[in-house]
């Protein structure tokens, strides 16, 4: 099984630090930033990231529609996690033994662009049981990583 997570202009640090360290925890194989996501290398990443953006594989692309199309070619399923009137529970999808699974994060300021939703597969979301509509990104992609 291949598994990829795409963060789409998360724009702080810590949370894509954070990410990496869930990458490593879950043994995803790939880390895809695209449009301001912060990069490695940065003095600052070692201490929330403990090291994992050393040994876990990472891209940067400006667009992230050009990859995602590109994974979708390669026959990846793109699952964006999104409240979405189509969006299903996440327990719901990860019972099925996926090749190639790619889960896509967003800003959480201006969420995921529709284009995005549209070159998804599923759009999957996290029940709230509070009045918060919303996780912390990196709270979120461990909850749905570990689904995977």
């Amino acid at each position: 099984m291949s598994k990829i997570i795409l963060l789409d202009s998360i724009r702080s640090m810590q949370n894509v630090w954070a990410i990496f360290r869930n990458c490593d925890w879950a043994w995803f194989d790939k880390m895809i930033l695209t449009g301001h996501s912060p990069t490695p290398p940065r003095n600052d990443i070692s201490k929330t990231a403990l090291w994992a953006e050393q040994w876990i594989d990472w891209e940067y692309y400006k667009d992230p529609f050009f990859i995602l199309s590109e994974l979708k070619n390669d026959w990846y399923k793109i699952y964006s996690v999104e409240l979405d009137e189509r969006s299903v529970e996440y327990t719901e999808l990860f019972n099925k033994n996926e090749e190639k699974v790619c889960l896509v994060m967003w800003n959480e300021i201006n969420w995921v662009n529709k284009k995005i939703l549209d070159l998804s597969d599923e759009i999957i979301i996290i029940p709230m049981r509070g009045k918060k509509e919303s996780l912390n990104v990196s709270v979120a992609a461990w909850i749905v990583m570990y689904a995977v």
